[in-house]
């Protein structure tokens, strides 16, 4: 498993040539890691680049970047062997690959597939069931559902394994898991050098939107999973089979989800479209765009079968809903969700360097 060894000496060179520098000492998780380091081995490297958040503050302060003969751009450079690394350390690696380069398509036939599916799957549906158990039955859904969530946490758990012994992280301490999700929960290193925000978008405009987007979208999906989680302990707990009323808790804590998911995810797509690609992994972009796209409609097709779950149509958007949701799951190995917990392996990892 070794990444193209094109970035990774290309990063080396940028890496040494900012730590002579040290002008950007201050700006986020990857300078304090990388001033640490007097020589970069690969590990160091893929380490730095998942720490990198891609907020582009240091090329945008940078006096060495092009027409400069350094020609440094480090966030690119970063982005590359971020970007390889997902690829590599993904499990089985080859679905890695091919979703960071036919992302958009993947993402397209998955849903349109597993909708078809669920379509036809109505046969299986229960005798008097109710809402959508009427659609396809609970075990049915259970059936179906239950490995497709089971996948992705093993799929993640073997690329985490893998990155964690590529970076040579040392020993597994709670602690300091602790001390990356409080970093990722306020998204720290989204605020920019002097707090002021990134200019993601725009050099010489410094704003929190990114920072922003980043949070609607994390807490809405974890107020979309809550949501479910609550659903399956009312179920078999408390006897309380769905549908549940608008004022319940699921359905409450999914339509707030839902919408974050669709504005945060629109307003991604807006900055990633406004942004210079020059400044990351521009092989990846349609990767990263199908996966943003992919998350907004199981927002959005949720949201829609709340809103229409007692129409005609209400078979239909189920389908649909139901083939984005299992596309999601399947995909999320390999698709930029998974950047989240390579960089919540990044901060713990480097929680532990620091002791």
């Amino acid at each position: 498993m070794q990444i193209q060894t094109d970035f990774l000496e290309e990063a080396r060179r940028q890496a040494e040539i900012c730590n002579a520098c040290r002008y950007c000492e201050g700006y986020c998780s990857v300078f304090p890691a990388l001033h640490a380091e007097r020589a970069f081995s690969d590990g160091d490297l893929t380490q730095l680049a998942n720490l990198c958040h891609n907020c582009r503050g240091c090329y945008y302060a940078c006096q060495y970047t092009a027409p400069h003969e350094f020609d440094l751009n480090l966030p690119q450079a970063l982005a590359n062997v971020r970007q390889d690394s997902w690829e590599e350390l993904a499990f089985p690696r080859a679905a890695g690959k091919a979703f960071q380069k036919n992302g958009v398509l993947i993402a397209i036939v998955t849903v349109i597939g597993f909708a078809l599916l669920f379509w036809a799957a109505r046969a299986l549906s229960s005798a008097g069931g109710e809402g959508f158990y009427a659609v396809l039955s609970h075990n049915a859904m259970v059936a179906i559902f239950l490995p497709a969530f089971l996948f992705p946490l093993f799929s993640i758990a073997v690329s985490l394994r893998r990155y964690w012994r590529r970076v040579d992280a040392g020993p597994f301490e709670p602690a300091h898991l602790v001390k990356a999700l409080k970093q990722a929960a306020n998204m720290r290193n989204l605020k920019g050098g002097h707090g002021d925000g990134c200019n993601f978008e725009d050099e010489d405009r410094f704003t929190h939107a990114r920072r922003a987007v980043h949070q609607a979208v994390m807490y809405g999906f974890l107020l979309c999973f809550a949501s479910t989680s609550v659903a399956t302990v009312m179920h078999y707990v408390f006897n309380m089979p769905a549908p549940y009323g608008l004022l319940s808790l699921p359905k409450l804590l999914g339509v707030s989800g839902g919408l974050l998911l669709v504005v945060g995810c629109f307003e991604m797509i807006r900055l990633k479209l406004r942004s210079d690609r020059s400044l990351g992994a521009t092989a990846a972009f349609g990767g990263e765009m199908a996966f943003v796209g992919l998350l907004g409609f199981v927002g959005f097709s949720g949201l829609a079968l709340y809103a229409l779950g007692q129409t005609t149509v209400m078979p239909t958007l189920l389908a649909i809903h139901l083939g984005a949701v299992l596309a999601f799951f399947l995909l999320t190995p390999f698709s930029k969700m998974a950047h989240g917990f390579y960089r919540l392996a990044a901060l713990t990892a480097e929680a532990g360097r620091k002791g």
